[in-house]
């Protein structure tokens, strides 16, 4: 059966770059431009995986990341973060709000799809 990623992240050039590396890879991938729809996205769309940019305009991927784990129906989706942020502190934090793994920017396409296949 397809996997299925819900690809959340403000940037066109890359969301379509995650979103043509994940469909190479026989993924389904929905994507999401606008972080405010990205719960009721993952509600309807029922992902495998989330990829989660944190610096987004007018919700970050963190305050994101806190509602989807504090949702009983979507919290045991695993969550990829995706940052500019390189801070270790920056890491802790976004790790403590429930994001299982971490990528920093710029990403290494390999780099990229080991976590992918690690968390699903």
């Amino acid at each position: 059966m397809t996997k299925k990623v819900l690809v959340v992240e403000d940037n066109e050039l890359n969301l379509k770059l995650f979103c043509d590396l994940l469909r190479a890879h026989q993924f389904a991938v929905e994507p999401v431009r606008d972080g405010r729809e990205a719960v009721a996205k993952a509600r309807e769309f029922v992902p495998d995986l989330i990829i989660m940019d944190i610096q987004m305009p007018h919700v970050t991927g963190y305050e994101i990341i806190l509602e989807l784990k504090a949702d009983e129906e979507l919290k045991a989706i695993p969550v990829m973060a995706v940052t500019a942020y390189a801070g270790r502190e920056d890491e802790e934090r976004i790790r403590a709000a429930g994001a299982d793994s971490y990528v920093s920017k710029p990403i290494s396409l390999a780099r990229f799809m080991d976590a992918v296949g690690a968390l699903i």
